[in-house]
């Protein structure tokens, strides 16, 4: 068959094994299936053939792998406890799996979120404890992606999780306690992986340059260009070989990757946010801060993630109007009208031009005199409302216009403010039991400075006390 035809036989990164081939694996079935499936061949990109093979060529996550610590005792064969996995991405929680399913000499399954419903969970399920009851022997399931899994196909694991039918091991770049249910998370133990730091980015970016399962010493990087590619890796090993492996391609054998050539190679940086999942609610907390604690750099920064990251331009524009209220108040009234105007701007000219305005409302917050007193008013109002301190409106305020409202005595000597020349007027508004109650407290910031006096007289002569 001519090697150009498209049924030609030649393997593909996405093919899977035929189990009725000559001298073919089941994809499932034992260490020869966990190899296959961890690491399968010269055909496979860069940062999969680099995945390391024992603990010696693990990088970082020294929290987790010292000795006596359970992780290090399930990738030795000792443990018999689930995992799962959590970590930003190319942080080794693939790795992790492989060497657990490769040390543990237990049978191995392998199901992805992406593509694995319920019937295929059980279908796994059943296998494993037929061949368990038969052979004695385990079966390791490893799921990725597991957050993408629902509710029912999570809980369908539960039993096999259990009775250790299967010992799952699971990885997700998502915070399982959002994302995974909690029997789930109740029977199995939680380790969380931390992004590399530069120096562990450097010696995978090394080792891959050197070995012969990698560039094997093909090409050499200048000392700025791998600064830079440890830098654009953001902790991320898979990243920086994605990137080391494009550059390569564009170098011939024996040339140096230089800074420019890395440019040209992988454009920019790629943006880590997932706008379903943590990224979403840490680089959202942070902006929030930032504008609140005044730091106008960070707040454009976090801004900036969010918008490169695909975040919806409506989200960003109520959380501003939020802001305004919530952080900023009668400190600077004007940051209110600039939020609302920025999220109808929004609304009305969209993306990519509506960053100009948003950005806008973020200097604005972020540089504007900061005041909580609006939330705190609010807060202890409704805490009053909550602890049932709800006492009759006063007569003189309810409402007179009907037939009949003045026989029940309602609107009865109410005084009309704008009668008096000062536009002010002794006469109890709150409710009884409530008449001495300061709820806002303004500020010594920007406008709320100025408050506190006119305030005080305000209340002393609705209070009656004096003009």
């Amino acid at each position: 068959m001519p090697a150009d035809d498209p049924t030609s036989a030649t393997p593909g990164l996405f093919d899977q094994p035929d189990p009725n081939a000559p001298g073919s694996e089941s994809p499932s079935g034992g260490q020869a299936a966990a190899d296959t499936y961890f690491h399968p061949g010269a055909h496979a990109p860069l940062a999969v053939r680099m995945r390391p093979r024992n603990l010696d060529e693990v990088v970082g996550q020294s929290h987790l792998l010292g000795q006596g610590t359970p992780l290090r005792r399930l990738v030795e064969g000792g443990g018999d406890t689930s995992v799962i996995l959590f970590g930003p991405p190319g942080t080794g929680k693939t790795t992790l799996a492989s060497l657990i399913s490769s040390a543990t000499g237990r049978r191995f399954e392998a199901l992805s979120a992406l593509n694995a419903g319920v019937k295929e969970v059980r279908a796994v399920i059943d296998t494993a404890r037929k061949t368990l009851v038969r052979e004695g022997i385990q079966t390791v399931l490893f799921i990725d992606e597991v957050h993408r899994f629902s509710k029912t196909q999570q809980d369908a694991l539960l039993g096999a999780v259990e009775n250790r039918t299967v010992l799952l091991v699971a990885a997700t770049t998502e915070n399982p306690s959002f994302s995974v249910v909690s029997p789930l998370l109740s029977r199995s133990l939680l380790l969380q992986l931390r992004p590399l730091d530069d120096a562990a980015i450097g010696e995978v970016i090394d080792r891959a340059i050197a070995d012969d399962r990698g560039l094997a010493g093909r090409v050499n990087i200048a000392s700025d260009a791998r600064d830079q590619l440890i830098a654009l890796a953001g902790g991320d090993a898979r990243r920086s070989l994605t990137y080391l492996e494009a550059a390569a391609e564009a170098v011939a054998d024996g040339e140096e990757i230089s800074v420019e050539t890395l440019a040209t190679s992988i454009n920019r940086a790629v943006v880590r946010y997932d706008r379903d999942g943590d990224q979403h609610y840490d680089v959202t907390s942070a902006f929030i801060k930032s504008v609140r604690g005044s730091d106008v750099d960070a707040a454009l920064h976090y801004l900036a993630r969010m918008i490169e990251g695909g975040e919806d331009p409506r989200f960003i524009a109520r959380r501003i109007v939020i802001l305004a209220s919530e952080d900023i108040g009668m400190a600077d009234p004007t940051a209110l009208q600039t939020a609302v105007a920025a999220a109808q701007a929004v609304a009305l000219i969209g993306m990519p031009e509506a960053r100009l305005t948003l950005a806008q409302a973020v200097i604005h917050l972020a540089t504007a005199p900061k005041s909580n007193s609006v939330i705190a008013a609010i807060d202890a109002a409704l805490a009053d409302i909550r602890q049932g301190k709800t006492a009759p409106v006063p007569p003189h305020l309810r409402d007179g216009h009907y037939s009949g409202a003045k026989d029940l005595g309602h609107a009865v000597d109410y005084v009309y403010p704008h009668n008096d020349p000062i536009g002010v007027v002794p006469q109890q508004y709150a409710p009884d039991g409530l008449q001495e109650v300061d709820y806002f407290t303004p500020s010594n910031h920007g406008r709320e400075k100025g408050m506190a006096d006119y305030l005080a007289k305000i209340r002393r002569i609705v209070r009656g006390k004096r003009r």
